[in-house]
């Protein structure tokens, strides 16, 4: 028997029954929140949707706002297309936006370096836009017509990546006469995305918006000299290469030079850490490496493989990890939900990490932690001395907090920030999202060796973020060095591992939505297999089968 109403139960707000679809829109005035336009999207049954998205049968709804890290995603794809939108209307030349600096993006033009005249012809487009509140409209399409679209309009990356991985039909945005496709939802209008910036910067232009700790206007703009230095190295290594988006990493996979990419990708780590390790063996001051980066950066591995190469330059070199110095699990602090916050400084017990340097530095013979993350217990590890001549490299998510090594004069100490900083984007209009890097690569990891549901990962990462804005970014610009911990082929062999685990996340979860939109995501990922990744790479910290997992 066919139902004649059905019933939208809206989270914190009621029920509504309906006769009719419904849109979000309309959900939205029926419970009276029409004028709030920091509400972008919404959740139908924790699938995350545009807010024209229509419910005709019963379901469970939440609407998402921009005090969110997913409402937030929201309002700089939009924004995004807006940019794009704005470029091409007022130059009639394509952006290629790079990566993210100072809560903004970094952004190019095909033509090559952006004056400031140009900056302001585009910033005044999109303030028109913005002012003309013009309807994003989502479409339904069959893969082909998207591709002779994109093809057409001269977004010719995009085409061959929707070949390649061949999607049908495609969600598309329409504004106007342009079309885009960001692989997630977008707001409902131009007018939404009230509050921006474009601004020159170096060659190109940084787009800044919003952030969850900015909601209502822009944050700082503090763009790090060298952290710029690191992303515009690598984006020109990249264009050299030729694989600067996903598609021709595609190409790449098809014609069987998987091996290549990999080899090459590892050849660039090994020559910057033979350079570094060179710079440090040659300073005969330094006692202490501090190296940090936020979770998931491949730290471990760094640490460990610049212990080689300072051995190669003929010093002794010995690692500690600071994971080794958690707290036990009764004494972690808690965050203000009540749950573990261990990417808090309190969650380290920092006057036993002191006493440890200072005696090790100093000859004496000391017992190390070991902490089991299984049991969330500490307990006894190994018994050493080292030489008067050794140098200790101290490694973990704080490693560059003073606080951490305070016991140690200041002139033996040299501190390496590292992270994958930057890769190969999906195409010029969507990055790859350091951010999800990062959690692709502790999905991995946390469930092969901390016995971490995948759910569990998600559930805990705006945690993670927080910490990391906390206790981890205001201490980067201390390092000496910042080390690019992205490879070029990574995201293809995580695919393999990643794909299952996020599979896995039913429905009825409250991070089904993120589970989704990662798969989304990875679908336009070729995939590589893990066999020619060697076993001394930062991938085989997070896939396994890494030759330092028992040093």
């Amino acid at each position: 028997m066919q139902k004649t109403s059905f019933t939208v139960h809206i989270k914190d707000n009621g029920s509504l029954t309906s006769e009719r679809p419904l849109k979000g829109q309309e959900v939205l005035l029926a419970c009276g929140k029409d004028g709030e336009s920091n509400i972008v999207a919404w959740r139908v049954n924790n699938y995350l949707r545009s807010l024209d998205w229509t419910v005709d049968d019963d379901c469970f709804v939440e609407f998402v706002d921009t005090s969110s890290f997913e409402g937030m995603e929201v309002y700089r794809r939009s924004l995004s297309f807006l940019l794009v939108l704005a470029s091409k209307r007022a130059l009639s030349e394509d952006v290629f936006i790079r990566h993210s600096i100072s809560d903004g993006y970094y952004c190019e033009l095909e033509s090559g370096s952006v004056s400031e005249d140009k900056v302001w012809a585009i910033k005044e487009e999109l303030k028109r836009l913005v002012a003309s509140d013009i309807p994003l409209k989502r479409e339904i399409i069959s893969g082909d017509k998207a591709i002779r679209i994109f093809t057409r309009q001269g977004n010719v990356d995009k085409a061959n990546l929707f070949r390649w991985a061949a999607v049908d039909p495609i969600e598309v945005y329409r504004c106007n006469d342009m079309y885009g496709y960001f692989y997630a939802p977008l707001a409902p209008s131009t007018g939404y995305m009230k509050v921006f910036d474009l601004v020159p910067y170096e060659q190109g232009m940084v787009l800044r918006f919003p952030t969850v700790a900015y909601p209502q206007g822009l944050p700082p703009f503090m763009p790090s000299k060298r952290l710029s230095e690191v992303f515009t190295q690598y984006a020109k290594w990249l264009d050299i290469l030729g694989v600067s988006t996903m598609e021709s990493l595609h190409g790449l996979v098809s014609r069987g030079e998987s091996n290549d990419v990999i080899q090459i990708s590892e050849a660039l780590h090994s020559q910057w850490l033979s350079h570094l390790a060179e710079m440090i063996a040659t300073n005969d001051d330094i006692r202490l490496i501090c190296i940090a980066g936020p979770s998931a950066s491949g730290k471990t591995t760094t640490a460990q493989r610049l212990r080689i190469q300072i051995q190669v330059f003929g010093k002794r070199a010995f690692m500690i990890s600071l994971d080794d110095y958690f707290v036990e699990r009764e004494r972690t602090p808690r965050d203000e939900k009540g749950n573990y916050d261990f990417e808090a400084l309190e969650a380290l017990d920092l006057d036993l990490i002191n006493d440890n340097l200072i005696k090790l530095i100093e000859g004496f013979e000391v017992e190390l932690p070991r902490f089991n993350f299984f049991t969330g217990s500490r307990e006894r590890g190994r018994t050493v001395r080292l030489g008067k001549d050794t140098i200790i490299i101290v490694e973990g998510i704080h490693g560059l907090n003073e606080s951490i090594s305070q016991s140690v004069p200041e002139a033996q100490k040299w501190r390496l920030y590292v992270s994958p900083l930057t890769g190969i984007n999906l195409d010029r209009h969507n990055r790859t999202s350091t951010t999800d890097n990062r959690l692709i690569r502790r999905l991995v990891r946390d469930h092969r060796t901390r016995g971490k549901s995948p759910e569990d990962t998600l559930l805990q990462w705006p945690s993670v973020i927080r910490g990391a804005q906390r206790h981890i970014f205001p201490y980067q610009e201390r390092a000496h060095v910042m080390f690019n911990s992205a490879t070029v082929y990574e995201l293809a062999v995580l695919k393999g591992y990643a794909e299952p685990l996020l599979r896995n996340i039913h429905e009825d979860s409250p991070m089904f939505g993120e589970a989704q939109r990662l798969l989304t995501f990875l679908h336009y990922v070729p995939f590589m297999p893990a066999d020619e990744v060697p076993n001394n790479s930062i991938i085989r910290e997070f896939i396994g089968g890494s030759c330092f997992e028992s040093v």
